[in-house]
């Protein structure tokens, strides 16, 4: 994709966003905007980043770690938004910014230690299921309660909210159920906040159906094919 697709891209979804607050009576500066570059070439983040973009999502743990090898631009805010392995963890601790994906508490204690070994602090949300579909990851909702638990006292873990991820649907108003329940989790848990559980994000809301994540009080939205164009599968 060309520098002025990505420019033009990249102006409509802020300016998506910015509407979408507005008509809710919500500030823009609320909502953190994650590019996602899974698959696309480094070149294509240098050009977001010339735009003023500086946090981009990666959904592979190995692709993660090249990028953020090759980049080495210390202002970048890196977010793993994809499956975790808890091997695999120890190669991304040193520089990743943000991990959305945690749904056991085994990959707390394993990104906590590695953390530690960095003398780091690393931000963390909590996935929760809330399509229901199987091949979508996330603990279940009534899992969230001893997943928090089990992370208080983590000194090199900051808990910072919930991520979800919502049935993909041709017609948005078809999920907004879906991220009503993150809401609730969200509000629900806020009685663990002390130390290092801060819930203060809700991470949902992508290309199709971010208006109305937004609406349900999204904080940050990961935007991939709207900003970077379609992607070649291997």
């Amino acid at each position: 994709m060309s520098k002025v697709h990505i420019d033009h891209n990249l102006e409509k979804v802020r300016q998506r966003i910015k509407l979408t607050c507005e008509r809710v009576g919500r500030n823009p500066d609320e909502v953190m905007l994650v590019a996602v570059s899974k698959t696309k070439p480094n070149a294509d983040i240098l050009k977001a980043i010339a735009r003023g973009q500086l946090s981009f999502g990666e959904n592979r743990m190995k692709e993660l770690e090249d990028k953020m090898l090759s980049l080495d631009n210390p202002d970048i805010d890196w977010h793993m938004i994809g499956n975790l392995q808890t091997n695999k963890i120890r190669f991304i601790a040193s520089r990743v910014n943000w991990i959305h994906s945690v749904e056991k508490s085994k990959y707390l204690k394993e990104i906590n230690k590695r953390a530690k070994e960095h003398k780091r602090i690393i931000n963390t949300l909590i996935q929760v299921n809330i399509s229901g579909e199987s091949q979508k990851g996330g603990c279940k909702p009534d899992d969230l309660k001893s997943i928090l638990n089990s992370a208080q006292g983590l000194e090199n873990v900051a808990i910072k909210g919930l991520m979800g991820m919502a049935t993909f649907a041709d017609d948005p108003e078809e999920v907004r159920r879906e991220f009503q329940l993150l809401k609730q989790l969200f509000d629900q848990h806020q009685s663990f906040n002390e130390e290092n559980i801060r819930l203060e994000h809700l991470s949902m809301g992508m290309s199709n159906d971010m208006e109305v994540a937004i609406e349900e009080g999204s904080t940050m939205v990961r935007i991939g094919s709207d900003i970077f164009g379609a992607r070649n599968y291997p």
